[in-house]
């Protein structure tokens, strides 16, 4: 039975969104990125996201995009993709699968509609830049 799965809830990965200049053209740039707050590398790691909600009175989806990132590091992160401001009135939302210690970890993060503002900016630990972070 379902009931009878034994899910292990995770607790020391996080995403971020973070405001970052691009060096190649020195442009506002937003990227997201996974942090790995454990003790120990994570492996396998797939990220899907996609982004929902209302915009101008339309309902909006966008495309569901995939990441594999074979190993973070203890303590470590990892770019994911860039976002574009335009989607931040939608509901972003990140799907994590990884294992540790041969078993397989799940969890959704979704950033709601205008909370990846300046007012919710706090030091992303290990980036070393002011972002948005879920935990």
């Amino acid at each position: 039975m379902l009931k009878d799965i034994h899910r292990p809830e995770v607790e020391n990965i996080a995403l971020t969104v973070v405001r970052e200049v691009d060096v190649t053209n020195g442009e506002t740039v937003w990227n997201v990125y996974l942090v790995n707050l454990y003790d120990e590398p994570i492996t396998g790691v797939l990220v899907t996201s996609k982004g929902y909600g209302e915009l101008n009175g339309e309902i909006v989806k966008t495309s569901i995009l995939r990441h594999l990132v074979e190993r973070v590091e203890a303590l470590d992160y990892v770019k994911i993709e860039p976002i574009m401001p335009a989607l931040f009135g939608l509901n972003n939302e990140y799907w994590v699968s990884f294992y540790m210690d041969g078993q397989i970890f799940d969890k959704k993060y979704v950033f709601l509609p205008e909370s990846i503002t300046d007012d919710n900016f706090i030091p992303i630990p290990f980036i070393g830049k002011p972002g948005v972070m879920l935990r």
